[in-house]
């Protein structure tokens, strides 16, 4: 934020009074900005819709919705640090790697259980028992994580997709996606534009969103309609797995608890099938 703020500095003093009463609301609340319309904002500095882009302008953006993104990224990447950077920092040279690393895992799962919104989380999962098809979209890093997601929904419910990228038709995906069904989107630092594109698509026909991301202010995050934020070390595709296979874990484990005669049917007729189509070792003796 430090070069957001040092930009309304420098056009402070050419502000009106009215303006000025919006920019300092901008500093002091960034997190309203990023996540309320400039109609909602007019209402918080009792000015209006009109002065709050008229202030966007005066402080050298295009428009409201650039001074948002603007300080949407300054949020979710303060100071510009790149996430793969943030690596190098992490590296010690001592012999306690297996307990530093470990306890670090303990560490951010708990955070991250902390923060969540038990509510919110039982939500989601009713949202995963109810919906009629689900689509998995995770890509380049999140897309192991997102594999064994929608392989794990496929085994406990069914009727789950998993979206590939640029292997998969997503005009033809799209264009099944109707109101009962729900996307759960993985998506951290670096966000791939790919995975927003496609949620936004599905949300523009209906879906339900459920987004899996490191913080609420995610592109994903402020268009979801559940979003389970996962705190991690950065980067995540690299030191931060454990947490979120804790909190996908704790996904499916819920649903199976609270769809338990559906998911007991499911698996039961899962692993009769699967003895037709694969061979698994047995100890003979």
């Amino acid at each position: 934020m430090k070069r957001i703020k040092d930009q309304i500095k420098l056009h402070y003093n050419d502000l009106s009074q009215r303006l000025k009463q919006v920019a300092n609301f901008i500093i002091e609340n960034p997190k309203l900005i990023a996540l309320y319309p400039a109609k909602e904002i007019g209402k918080q500095t009792n000015t209006s819709e009109t002065t709050v882009i008229r202030c966007s302008a005066a402080l050298g953006y295009t428009g409201y919705a650039a001074l948002q993104e603007d300080i949407r990224k300054a949020l979710l990447l303060p100071d510009g640090e790149d996430p793969i950077q943030a690596l190098k920092k992490g590296i010690k040279n001592d012999n306690n790697t297996l307990m530093d690393v470990m306890n670090q895992d303990i560490e951010f799962i708990k955070k991250t259980f902390e923060k969540m919104d038990e509510a919110l989380f039982l939500e989601a999962v009713t949202s995963i028992v109810q919906a009629k098809k689900i689509i998995v979209v995770g890509l380049r890093t999140t897309y192991a994580p997102a594999n064994w997601l929608a392989y794990s929904l496929n085994i406990v419910k069914g009727d789950t997709i998993l979206f590939k990228g640029d292997i998969d038709d997503a005009n033809y995906l799209l264009r099944e996606v109707g109101e009962d069904w729900l996307v759960i989107a993985l998506s951290f630092q670096r966000y791939v534009k790919q995975t927003i594109s496609f949620v936004k698509a599905a949300k523009e026909k209906g879906a339900t969103i459920l987004a899996i991301t490191d913080n609420e202010l995610s592109p994903v995050g402020v268009i979801a309609n559940y979003t389970l934020p996962v705190i991690t070390p950065n980067p995540t595709s690299l030191k931060g797995m454990p947490t979120l296979f804790s909190i996908l874990n704790a996904l499916i484990t819920s649903v199976m608890v609270s769809d338990k005669e559906n998911v007991e049917a499911r698996v039961d007729e899962y692993n009769q099938t699967s003895e037709h189509f694969y061979s698994f070792y047995r100890n003979e003796n």
